[in-house]
């Protein structure tokens, strides 16, 4: 049966409470007036309103649109949701050239026939991932704002080679929510507080909220965030899209403004399964930039979609992780519901399937981000050559606390002051604690779970409802 995706966030917990689904996004029962005036009427009849990627290339293929028309189309949205009206804030900047792009394409189209399923087709991706096309790549941040990189990272790059449309730069959590303590997430210095669709009062989640909440409001056709520690995962979750964190090394991570080489990539955000499917399949590639991505060879697949097959969970084994606890009961009866779905498709369900006490140690993985946001971030800032706005995590702290009223009006810059007083990665500090990690998280972890019960996968709660957005006491999770 298909589910209408705003129908369903608007029955359930997931949205936040204060809810008005509709195709002019959600506005808070306490949103101002203004945020519903002025541009309700154009907003309502927008044409693209939870479009697919699939819809789209028909609909090109058939002259019906183009690549010129579908942008405009969004371009239009984008200033009338995110810089008027409700004012999402999901959007930092916009390509100045995404039309010229867009002619480009649609002249191809006729020469020669479409590239691929992203042909055309806009994207949006997060303000870490590198482009050299004239928008800057800042974090969020003020300390690099006007950053043009010399080069395109190779997400975007792969991105352009398929055919698509980079049409602007997401809002995040500035400095991917590795800055302080008490951070808001969705809130940048560049791009302020970035407000979640569905209720204007709750937290978008972070640290890709701009991308969550671009693709949930049809701001664009899909888009790219990152991830270290649920940053794909949280604001997919809270904004009701898909979210897809890949395989450390599936995505290139060079020209990425990091935290953390163990963990971090970039993923698809979109409206559905399918589309995800699509746009995963376009990025994988072996990157000289980053050695993680030759264990991609041979591993990867030029369609992930041909595994969108409705038997394809007949007969497989999924565990049931309860050892999640404390949310909201709504999440777990909707989680229920999700596990009876999959036993009705011919899942076998080993429930619970809880991990071991060894895979939870929150200790030591943030202690291996701060060495590695410190030395990779180092790495970034120099890879950017001599017109780099600052060129060292120093020189971050430095500019931040000169720029304090703009830069930190709300929160501090504590993880980055912990992170600046690690050594090396040649710490034995450091080097124990990946050993460790991978010890008691992978090894006597997710991989002894998997192979106790012989599972094909684990399954679990991705968040509980969103929460009120806070710039006092910072996020409160539900």
């Amino acid at each position: 049966m298909m589910i209408d995706r705003r129908r369903f966030i608007g029955t359930t917990a997931l949205g936040g409470t204060a809810l008005a689904i509709g195709p002019t996004a959600c506005l808070s029962s306490e949103s101002s007036d203004s945020s519903s005036s002025g541009n309700e009427s154009s907003v309502q009849s927008f044409e693209l309103d939870e479009v697919t990627v699939d819809e789209l290339q028909q609909s090109m293929a058939s002259g019906e649109r183009s690549a010129r028309s579908i942008t405009e189309l969004y371009l239009s949205r984008i200033d009338a949701l995110d810089r008027q009206g409700p004012e999402l804030r999901s959007v930092i900047e916009t390509n100045p050239d995404a039309l010229k792009i867009a002619d480009e394409l649609d002249d191809e189209r006729r020469s020669n026939g479409p590239r691929g399923p992203l042909h055309g087709i806009p994207i949006a991706i997060k303000d870490n991932i590198d482009t050299s096309d004239g928008m800057t790549t800042t974090a969020g941040s003020l300390a690099l704002e006007g950053s043009i990189p010399a080069r395109d990272s190779f997400v975007a790059q792969k991105l352009r080679e398929a055919g698509a449309i980079i049409l602007a730069k997401a809002n995040m959590s500035e400095w991917a929510y590795f800055r302080g303590e008490r951070a808001t997430s969705g809130w940048s210095a560049r791009g302020g507080q970035c407000r979640n669709p569905y209720a204007l009062d709750r937290n978008p989640c972070g640290s890709s909220s701009g991308s969550g909440v671009a693709v949930s409001a049809n701001l664009a056709a899909l888009t790219v965030g990152t991830e270290t520690g649920g940053s794909i995962m949280c604001p997919s979750s809270i904004n009701g899209v898909v979210g897809i964190k890949p395989t450390v090394g599936l995505w290139s991570r060079s020209g990425i403004i990091p935290i953390s080489h163990s963990q971090d990539t970039a993923g698809p955000m979109a409206r559905t399964v399918r589309d995800a499917a699509i746009l995963l399949a376009a990025v994988p590639g072996v990157d000289p930039r980053d050695d993680a991505t030759a264990a991609s060879e041979g591993n990867s697949y030029a369609d992930y979609t041909q595994f969108l097959d409705p038997a394809g969970l007949q007969g497989a084994r999924v565990g049931v992780a309860r050892s999640f606890t404390g949310f909201d009961p709504r999440v777990i009866a909707l989680f229920d519901q999700a596990i009876e779905a999959m036993r009705e498709s011919g899942a076998l369900i080993i429930d619970p399937a809880n991990l071991p006490p060894a895979a939870w140690n929150d200790t030591l993985p943030l202690l291996v981000l701060e060495y590695e946001f410190k030395a990779d971030l180092n790495a970034y800032l120099e890879n950017l050559g001599p017109e780099a706005p600052v060129k060292s995590l120093t020189e971050v702290i430095e500019f931040n606390e000169r720029n304090h009223d703009t830069e930190m009006p709300y929160f501090g810059q504590e993880r980055m002051y912990a992170s600046q007083a690690r050594g090396p990665l040649t710490d034995e500090t450091y080097r124990n604690a990946v050993r460790a990690i991978q010890t008691g998280n992978r090894q006597d972890g997710i991989d002894a779970l998997m192979s106790q019960y012989d599972l094909d996968a684990i399954i679990a709660p991705t968040m509980g409802i969103s929460w009120m957005t806070d710039h006092i006491k910072g996020d409160r999770l539900e």
